[in-house]
């Protein structure tokens, strides 16, 4: 079992390496190894034959690393147009701005032109416009053009990773649909006729109970099309502990193989079948279950892995051989990961095979087995003890009504609504899904009630406080009679009230972080927070995690440059999630769009925050502005020695004022680019006075403005060292001290997330 667990190390420590090692030198240690296991004493040959386990694990892991990699989108073809045909693939989303699919390369007609098998197609409308959603419908063949992109997004340390999910779904590109699409028909491939059927099933719902959350989760249950619950939906699932109970993987195809397996057993006590065993019936049931609800389901990475598993399982109970809880976990673990080693990098994963593990080790060393009712408070006392530190160091939070909403959820969705809502789709009647649309209607309303209740919330913790977390957590699930197990909470003690560092005094931490083509900017003092902006999209996709997970728990200015979207957007989300004791905006329109209580920007406003001096350049009360960029608010930060200045997107006729009213004051170490490289600012006078040594660009990978604009950014290269947030990722630099950046894709460096160089050559 120990070479097992190794094995499995090999393939988990591959999925972290910054680069990819050679497959021959993988192939060479291993084969020294194995030799070593052969003709060495016994005791180097044991720990030989230990390591060998590991660089196996790890070679295979490369291996597939590798051949996915050799798949990607060249670089020669991005954003260019190629031309193909293929396969919609699962079910076409709906969403605000067109619809959203997944598309199955077939052919690639384009000359030279190479694609990988499988990527992500939008296909977009004109605002005001309703895409044609009945247009493309799944298992459809189409000829058509699209211009695609490497799978490449936003990287910030805290928050969902787009760019480690897409790799481990394997969707290594994405495309926008050009006009000139042409429907070659229907594919009458299983996959495609699985496909279309889940179709027709969510559109039966819809007709059934309407276009409510009620019917999107009818269908998230059953046909696995989870991507019809609204954002809403999902966050108040979040705050409560229970995405897990309305996504279709391990719980709710083990609770159907389960149930299935169950009720063949009681008909063969009744009328067992002559000439074939039992037990062969039931388990074979059983898999044949979760396979049909997998396949229903759409046969999507996370109910593949458990199908996986549960045949692992099954093969062991026909083998009829006496395997332990133990042995079993890691056998389930390594076929997991044997057919998908990519699966490390997803946190369902961990959190399906701790539980387990967490249950097992609760009931070690039992002589005969507790009660029913014992057994479901010590369950869920595992699942909480088992999930407090995987939640809190994934996500920086912890639901304190987990437990209550998990004792109550689990049973009525898989127990009830779960084969109710599979009994409605299978039968003919209206009638049953009816009633199972009144039970989720009802599962939401005490979701809504629990999602009230605050959740205990922690900064990012350092590795060396997890190892003992991580202890005392197991200490805590120890069998009873395990002496100090009270001993185990004061390990968790330091993660549950972790802090990080204050920045010492007289010094300024920045944090750029990378929130696509737009700006958002944190200044943190020892006492006190500014956030310059919030980027686009909704608070909970880059900036309140970013906040949360530096320890952010409150803000004392939040200033919102001027009136669009790319810098304000996120404003009402951020002030409804946290304490916000200051609002300025460069336009009263941000304030009024909204409903923000604030002040707005005004030269002249300055302030002290532990020896750091914050003073507002721009804009100048009561000047009449020609356009929303210009009502820009500019803010320079010093210290004793340093300083930065942000500018918005405040254009050229703005920078050349406040050059001829300042002149020398301007001069800054750090300058904050204007409107993100664009032709409309970075005048060459601007550059001359401000004379920054450090230059920084927060822009969106590949964005459909093409910024920075090369000539601009040849002048910004002349000028001093560039920064880019599209590819260096979230950037931290001090002032005070001697200003060395940190870039987040160097620190966190994996060889499937792309890394820039941190800084391009200046001067």
């Amino acid at each position: 079992m120990l070479k097992l667990a190794l094995f499995v190390a090999g393939i988990v420590c591959c999925a972290f390496l910054p680069t990819l090692p050679s497959l021959w030198s993988l192939g060479g240690l291993w084969l020294l190894m194995y030799l070593l296991e052969r003709v060495a004493a016994p005791r180097l040959a044991g720990v030989a034959a230990l390591l060998a386990a590991l660089l196996l694990g790890l070679f295979y892991a490369d291996a597939r690393a590798q051949w996915r990699m050799a798949q990607a989108l060249p670089a020669v073809w991005w954003q260019k147009p190629v031309s193909l045909i293929g396969v919609v693939r699962g079910l076409p989303v709906q969403g605000q701005y067109g619809v959203r699919m997944q598309f199955q390369v077939e052919q690639v007609l384009t000359p030279l032109a190479s694609l990988p098998e499988r990527v992500q197609l939008s296909v977009f409308v004109r605002k005001g416009e309703l895409a044609p959603t009945g247009v493309w419908r799944a298992g459809d063949r189409w000829q058509l053009t699209a211009r695609f992109r490497p799978r490449q997004s936003t990287a910030n340390p805290f928050g969902f990773d787009a760019e480690q999910w897409l790799w481990s779904e394997g969707v290594l590109a994405s495309g926008t649909m050009l006009p000139g699409a042409v429907r070659l028909g229907e594919d009458h491939g299983l996959l495609a006729r699985v496909d279309r059927l889940r179709e027709q099933q969510v559109l039966r719902i819809e007709s059934v109970l309407g276009s409510s959350r009620a019917a999107s989760l009818v269908a998230g249950l059953t046909v696995g099309a989870q991507q019809s619950i609204a954002r809403a939906e999902w966050q108040s699932l979040a705050r409560t502990g229970l995405t897990h109970v309305v996504s279709i993987s391990g719980l709710h195809i083990t609770m159907v193989a389960g149930m299935v397996a169950g009720l063949v057993a009681l008909v063969l006590r009744r009328r067992p079948l002559p000439g074939l065993a039992p037990r062969l019936c039931i388990v074979l049931s059983g898999v044949m279950a979760a396979t049909a609800y997998a396949v229903l389901a759409g046969f999507s990475v996370p109910t593949q892995r458990t199908l996986y598993m549960l045949c692992c399982m099954a093969l062991m109970l026909l083998a009829r051989r006496v395997w332990s809880g133990l042995h079993i976990w890691w056998l389930a673990l390594a076929l997991v990961l044997l057919i998908d080693p990519f699966a490390v990098l997803a946190p369902g994963l961990w959190l399906s095979f701790g539980l387990v593990a967490a249950l097992m080790l609760v009931s070690v060393g039992r002589r005969r087995p507790a009660g029913k009712y014992w057994q479901a408070l010590s369950g869920q006392w595992a699942a909480t003890v088992a999930s407090l530190l995987p939640l809190l160091t994934l996500f920086g939070s912890f639901p304190l009504v987990s437990p209550l909403a998990n004792a109550v959820g689990i049973p009525l969705v898989s127990v009830l609504l779960t084969p109710l809502s599979l009994l409605a789709v299978a039968l003919p009647w209206a009638q049953p899904l009816q009633w199972a649309g009144w039970l989720a209607e009802w599962f939401y309303r005490g979701v809504d009630w629990l999602a009230a209740w605050p959740p205990w919330q922690v900064a990012a913790v350092p590795w060396p406080l997890l190892l003992p977390g991580a202890i005392g957590s197991l200490w805590l699930l120890a069998p009873r009679g395990m002496p100090g197990r009270l001993l185990g909470v004061s390990l968790l003690l330091p993660v549950l009230f972790y802090q990080p560092p204050a920045a010492e005094p007289g010094t300024l931490r920045i944090k750029v972080l990378d929130v696509g083509q737009g700006l958002s900017v944190l200044l943190q003092t020892r006492n006190h927070a500014l956030l310059f902006d919030t980027g686009a999209g909704e608070g909970e996709r880059w900036v309140l995690p970013q906040l949360r997970g530096l320890g952010v728990r409150q803000l004392d200015v939040l200033m919102l440059s001027h009136n669009d979207k790319d810098h304000d957007a996120a404003a009402a989300d951020i002030v409804a999630a946290m304490p916000v004791r200051q609002v300025l905006a460069g336009q009263l329109a941000t304030l009024t769009q909204y409903g923000l209580h604030g002040s707005l920007c005004r030269r002249g406003q300055s302030w002290a925050w532990d020896g750091i001096r914050f003073d507002v350049l721009w804009p100048v009360a009561d000047m009449v502005l020609s356009d929303d960029n210009s009502h820009s608010c500019v803010l320079r930060v010093a210290s004793r020695t340093q300083a930065i200045l942000i500018s918005g997107d405040a254009p050229r006729s703005v920078e050349e004022r406040l050059v001829a009213d300042y002149g020398a004051q301007l001069r800054s170490d750090i300058l904050v680019v204007g409107h993100h490289g664009s032709r409309t600012s970075s005048a060459a006078s601007w550059l001359d006075t401000v004379n920054p040594d450090w230059l920084v660009l927060s822009v969106g990978f590949l964005n459909r403005y093409r910024h920075p604009q090369p000539q601009v950014l040849a002048a910004l290269q002349a000028q001093g060292r560039v920064l880019r947030t599209d590819q260096d990722g979230l950037l931290s630099m001090t002032l005070g001290d001697a200003i060395l950046p940190q870039c987040y894709r160097q620190l966190a460096g994996r060889y499937w997330r792309s890394r820039g160089q941190c800084a391009a050559p200046g001067r």
